[in-house]
C-alpha cells in the first residue's frame, strides 16, 4: 500500500457523515481507500503466507458521541451528546479477532495459554485475554507486517459503528436476534417479546462465528452484541471533558477502560452505538475481546 502524506483532513473540511446519504458515505469509503492505493476491504499479508485480519477502510468524517436522554437505554456516562471530528481516516477489523487468528500469534511467540480458563476455538472471537495481552498481538502484528496496529479509541470505534447513522443502533430504532447476538430474555424494549422472543430468539449463552450478522455499511460485523470489544480509551464516568478529536486522553491514569459493543451475556440495551462499560486492565471473561485498528498513511 502507498503512504499517503498529509492525511490529516482540517476540520473544516470534514463531512457530517448524518447529513449525507448511505451512497454519500459508501462514496467517502471508496475514495479514501482509492487515496490510499487499495480496496475498501483488504488485509496485510504475513511473513507465514497467511492474510492477517480483515479490514474495513473508514473515512475521515464529523459525528455526535454518546446518546441523549430521549434515547431508550441512555445512561449518564454516555452524556453529554457531543460533536467529534475524526480527522484522520484508519481501517479497522470488519469483525472482532478470532481465537483461530490469536492462536497463529500464540504460536508463533509461545505465548502462555492458560489451561484453567475457558478458550473459545476457530472463528468464534477470541476471549479471556487481558487488555495487556491484545497489545502483545497488536504490536506482533505491528512487527510481521511493518505497519501500525493498535485499539481503537471509544470515538473510532463508535464512529465506525454509527457508519453516519443517529440512532441507537446502526440497524435502526430497534433490533432483534437476526441483527445482533445478545441476551434474548432482554430485548431492547419488552414490548419486542410478544413479537419475536420464541422460538426465533432462543437464548444462546455462547459467542457465535464472527460475520454471522449482517455488517453495517461501512462492512463492519457483529459491532452490536457476541462480544464486548476492548478500547485504548481510559474509563471516564461521563463525556465532559471528552477529546473532541477522538483521541484517547493520555493523561487520564485510570486502571479501567472503556469497552463497547456488548455482549451474547447482556441484554440489547448494552448493545447500542453509545452504551459503554469499564472493564480493568486485569479483567478476562468469556464475553470480552477486541477488534483491531490499522492506522494509514
Amino acid at each position: 500500500m502507498t503512504n499517503t502524506s498529509n492525511t490529516i483532513i482540517k476540520e473544516s473540511e470534514l463531512t457530517f457523515m448524518p447529513e449525507v446519504d448511505p451512497d454519500d458515505r459508501l462514496n467517502a469509503q471508496q475514495a479514501t481507500a482509492e487515496q490510499f492505493n487499495t480496496s475498501i476491504y483488504f488485509s496485510d499479508r504475513l511473513p507465514s503466507g497467511e492474510q492477517g485480519p480483515e479490514l474495513s477502510v473508514i473515512p475521515a468524517g464529523l459525528f455526535e458521541m454518546g446518546s441523549t436522554p430521549h434515547e431508550h437505554g441512555h445512561h449518564h456516562q454516555e452524556a453529554p451528546q457531543h460533536y467529534v471530528a475524526i480527522r484522520q481516516p484508519f481501517a479497522i477489523g470488519r469483525y472482532a479477532v478470532t481465537a483461530a487468528q490469536f492462536e497463529a500469534f500464540r504460536q508463533a511467540t509461545h505465548w502462555h495459554l492458560r489451561d484453567d480458563l475457558i478458550w473459545s476455538k476457530g472463528n468464534k472471537p477470541v476471549m479471556n485475554i487481558r487488555i495487556s495481552d491484545a497489545r502483545l498481538f497488536l504490536q506482533w502484528l505491528s512487527d510481521e507486517t511493518g505497519e501500525t496496529y493498535r485499539l481503537p479509541t471509544e470515538a473510532e470505534w463508535e464512529y465506525a459503528t454509527r457508519a453516519g447513522s443517529t440512532t441507537p443502533f446502526h440497524f435502526g430504532n430497534e433490533v432483534s436476534c437476526k441483527e445482533i447476538h445478545f441476551d434474548a430474555l432482554s430485548p431492547y424494549q419488552e414490548s419486542q417479546k410478544k413479537k419475536w422472543y420464541m422460538p426465533r430468539c432462543f437464548p444462546m449463552p455462547v459467542s457465535i462465528e464472527v460475520g454471522s450478522k449482517p455488517a453495517n455499511i461501512w462492512g463492519l460485523h457483529e459491532v452490536h452484541g457476541n462480544v464486548w470489544e476492548y478500547t485504548e480509551s481510559p474509563w471516564t464516568n461521563s463525556h465532559i471533558n471528552a477529546n473532541r478529536d477522538g483521541s484517547a486522553d493520555k493523561n487520564n491514569t485510570s486502571s479501567w477502560y472503556v469497552t463497547k459493543g456488548g455482549s451474547w451475556f447482556d441484554g440489547a440495551i448494552h448493545a447500542r452505538s453509545a452504551a459503554r462499560k469499564r472493564r480493568s486492565f486485569d479483567e478476562m471473561d468469556t464475553n470480552l475481546g477486541f477488534r483491531v485498528l490499522r492506522e494509514l498513511g
